[in-house]
């Protein structure tokens, strides 16, 4: 047995990922293009949330969007329709993305000529969050009716975001979600982290959360 060696893959797997991470940061700093990561699990209204942002940007920043998901091109068609740069990346199968990966995205979407570059990344709550995409902020979406307990659940997703979206609070009436709670384990999880209660489906709540993304970007460009 002593003849035998041993190697911690993964952990060589994620090393090498954040080297690449942090170059594509680099380049986007160069380049002055905000690199915006959304995640959350499927049917939280990802799209639905970057259409009101789009909608409500479009006219002060340059913005495209990379959607990825494992097959279809629903959503980058859904997005396309805002009149901003859109492109569908398929993950063959694989329930993330990955820092190389976004880069493949970013190099066909052209980022130059773009103020905020946002990645819609693959609906799941565990492996989007463990990779880094490069990204300068990455945002979490959870809909009130998946319940108020996801941050004890998933804990790595809130920890990794800098800022949680808490969508469909018109609904609010209708499920067992616990809003004070919801936040209070968030924050456990980490302390820093934003959080904006809206309806992306009635705009409530929105003009908060595009406010600190437009004060994010110029920040960044600044």
């Amino acid at each position: 047995m002593d003849d035998v060696r041993i190697i911690e893959i993964k952990e060589s797997i994620f090393a090498d990922n954040d080297k690449e991470a942090d170059r594509i940061r680099e380049r986007l700093k160069k380049e002055k293009t905000f690199l915006l990561n959304v995640m959350s699990s499927p049917g939280s209204g990802k799209t639905t949330t970057l259409i009101r942002t789009i909608d409500a940007l479009k006219d002060q920043l340059r913005i495209g969007v990379m959607e990825a998901d494992i097959d279809s091109s629903v959503d980058a068609e859904k997005i396309a329709g805002t009149g901003v740069k859109s492109i569908q990346l398929h993950t063959g199968g694989m329930c993330h993305l990955d820092a190389g990966m976004t880069e493949q995205g970013l190099n066909e979407l052209g980022t130059e000529e773009l103020d905020l570059a946002i990645l819609e990344n693959v609906g799941n709550l565990v492996c989007p969050a463990e990779f880094d995409t490069g990204a300068v902020k990455n945002v979490m979406i959870l809909s009130v009716p998946e319940g108020h307990d996801k941050p004890l659940k998933y804990p790595l997703i809130f920890t990794v975001c800098d800022a949680l979206i808490i969508n469909k609070i018109d609904v609010l009436p209708y499920f067992d979600f616990d809003m004070e709670k919801v936040v209070e384990y968030a924050h456990m999880r980490n302390p820093k982290l934003e959080v904006f209660k809206v309806s992306a489906k009635t705009g409530e709540g929105m003009e908060a959360w595009i406010q600190w993304l437009k004060t994010q970007v110029e920040a960044f460009k600044a």
